[in-house]
């Protein structure tokens, strides 16, 4: 295969090819992978003479090799140029430091000799003892593995990097490492917790080790660092078997429909909380109420059967869940797949202040919105001003009227909300 840049195919690659098959008699490559050019921010063609050169080692001094390459990968589309702008690898070191915090935290659950025990045993009967958190995060590798292979197969870098990405940051770290962290801090003293914690331990273990290795053909460096301190690896992360390809006794990745769709409720239902309480301004500190009413029943079976994450992880006092009935007074309320979610806010906030800094907070950006409005309909503006900064006024003028529609509308809420007595 050769990989080379579109500017030059005529010129090399077709050169190369003829050259290859009148004087070796054969084709010097069977595929070509054209991948994009790299521009500055703006777009245009990196030039000493222009002054817009992004030198790449001072990029790397600044925010890694790894976030660099991953910056690269991610944004590799074919038949698509890639702006370079220090802000998108400042965005992926971030990742970075997710995934490095991630590990951190999960070895400090995998201390002690013990621990290695713990890897091998039948698959099976692991299984049987996993909770839904684990078993939803295995069917989530399950699927992100089969996705990364499947991308890298087919020179989809930008695809595989991205998959990788959601994987790690929204799914394995926003979700999996908070739900599990009750089972790891729970009192040691009782049998059953302590069997739960073995398996999500071992679920964890697994997790971070296939992790690694999807993750380390985009940044070698970190993932060979965190793969020497996993207990149970050998040698360099760069030889390690492709989970795909790992039928062995420490594998339990499968897919589990079942655990992705009652996890799915569950985390509409925790975020649907979490919405209202940001909506409202509601501290996080502060624990709520919420009531859950649905005509399925197959839906209250599974909020009642974790009941316990919600709560933890929505920051509840207190779930209940009920047939469709009266709307609780002075409740904001919420959908989650076919539930409403109900959140009585009565003594939570003060209707009538939230109300007032609402207004006044509308009535700010009324005013700066009408300003941004009437520059921008200014023609000697648009036709001095250089592109960038209009540029920079159309978004300002966007941000301000996104920020004026969700102030109404919440708003609207509370109005809504408020009773006669209240």
């Amino acid at each position: 295969m050769l990989v080379t840049a579109f500017d030059i195919l005529f010129f090399w690659v077709a050169r190369m090819m003829m050259m290859g098959t009148q004087f070796m008699g054969e084709v010097p490559f069977r595929e070509v992978y054209v991948h994009a050019l790299v521009l500055d921010e703006d777009g245009r063609k990196m030039s000493k003479s222009v002054g817009n050169v992004i030198d790449p080692l001072t990029v790397i001094d600044t925010y890694g090799t790894d976030a660099f390459r991953f910056t690269l990968a991610a944004f590799a589309a074919q038949g698509r140029h890639i702006r370079m702008s220090e802000k998108r690898v400042e965005g992926y070191r971030h990742f970075i430091n997710k995934l490095w915090n991630a590990a951190r935290f999960a070895l400090m659950n995998m201390d002690g000799s013990d621990f290695l025990c713990e890897i091998g045993g039948n698959p099976e009967q692991i299984r049987d003892t996993l909770s839904l958190p684990d078993r939803w995060i295995l069917s989530r590798l399950n699927t992100v593995t089969e996705t990364v292979a499947g991308a890298l197969d087919t020179y989809r870098f930008n695809d595989a990097a991205a998959a990788a990405y959601k994987f790690v940051w929204h799914e394995f770290c926003d979700w999996y490492l908070e739900a599990i962290k009750p089972v790891l801090y729970s009192d040691p003293v009782k049998p059953e917790n302590d069997e739960e914690k073995n398996s999500t331990r071992r679920v964890l273990w697994q997790v971070l080790r296939d992790t690694l290795i999807l993750l380390h053909p985009f940044i070698p460096f970190v993932t060979e660092e965190i793969w020497h301190k996993l207990p149970g690896t050998e040698g360099s992360v760069m030889k390690a078997v492709f989970p795909l390809d790992n039928p062995g006794s420490e594998n339990l990745m499968v897919s589990d429909p079942d655990a992705e769709s009652e996890m799915e409720l569950v985390t509409e239902v925790i975020t649907c909380i979490r919405n209202i309480r940001g909506e409202m301004n509601i501290p996080p500190s502060l624990p709520l109420d919420a009531v859950l009413q649905s005509e399925d029943e197959e839906t209250g079976k599974t909020i009642r059967q974790h009941r316990n994450m919600i709560i933890t992880l929505a920051r509840l006092r207190s779930l209940s869940t009920n047939a469709p009935g009266e709307r609780p007074e002075s409740s904001a309320t919420g959908i989650a797949g076919n539930a409403t979610i109900f959140v009585p806010l009565k003594g939570i906030i003060d209707f009538a202040r939230e109300i007032e800094r609402l207004e006044k907070e509308i009535a700010k950006l009324s005013k700066e919105l009408e300003t941004a409005s009437k520059k921008l309909s200014n023609e000697d503006f648009l036709a001095k001003a250089p592109e960038e900064v209009i540029q920079k006024a159309r978004e300002k003028q966007e941000l301000l009227f996104d920020k004026k529609q969700k102030l109404g509308s919440n708003l609207d809420k509370i109005r809504e909300m408020t009773t006669p007595e209240d």
